[in-house]
């Protein structure tokens, strides 16, 4: 693992803020993630790449667990502090040129927004749609690097979102082409059901691809 220091913190939400360190010419592919330790301790955390892979920091997206033993110290972090990074790691892995259509679903639970905030900030013009889900409307993670008419957020503890309702409710009441490329990052609850839905859509099993993130 090597040290990066920390140049700046986001803070979103109560419970969730951005991590920014510097990147030391590490390289990564859009989707991969990294792991990330407190020096001196024993205890780290897999983190998915917020920042776009043409960025000249890196940044992670955390969301604080009050019970944890990480992302409480994590929080308390401030700039001038460092951490032990290592990686990357991982096969979630995101190139246009490597699929034959262009047309992109990415579907997020959470802090599963990460991956897809990174390609997007890798590759802006991209065709895309993004379902978000999250509980209250304050939890749409800096939805404005996205465009604006790409994203459903879908919220089930308000009505400040596009769609009222989780983000496999939604599914279910989309039409998609055949060819449609679907991402799928969040709980595994959520992957599991999005995953059939596809399929009975006529999305063929080769064109989705997961990553579990809790």
């Amino acid at each position: 693992m090597k040290l990066h220091q920390i140049t700046a913190v986001r803070q979103l939400t109560d419970s969730t803020f951005v991590l920014q360190l510097e990147r030391k010419e590490l390289p990564f592919h859009t989707g991969q993630f990294v792991i990330l330790r407190r020096p001196g301790t024993i205890e780290q955390r897999e983190y998915t790449v917020y920042s776009g892979a043409k960025d000249n920091f890196l940044e992670v997206l955390v969301r604080e667990v009050t019970e944890g033993k990480v992302t409480p110290r994590l929080k308390k972090m401030q700039p001038g502090d460092q951490l032990e990074v290592d990686g990357p790691f991982g096969f979630f892995r995101f190139n246009p040129k490597m699929f034959p259509s262009q047309k992109f679903l990415f579907v997020a639970t959470g802090t599963g927004i990460s991956p897809f905030h990174s390609f997007v900030k890798t590759y802006p013009s991209l065709d895309y749609h993004l379902v978000h889900g999250v509980r209250f409307g304050e939890e749409a993670y800096e939805h404005h690097d996205f465009n604006k008419q790409n994203i459903t957020l879908c919220t089930t503890g308000d009505k400040t979102g596009n769609f009222m309702g989780r983000v496999t409710q939604f599914l279910a009441t989309q039409k998609l082409e055949s060819d449609t490329q679907c991402f799928l990052c969040g709980n595994s609850e959520m992957i599991q059901e999005a995953f059939d839905i596809l399929t009975e859509k006529g999305i063929e099993v080769q064109n989705i691809y997961t990553e579990v993130y809790f």
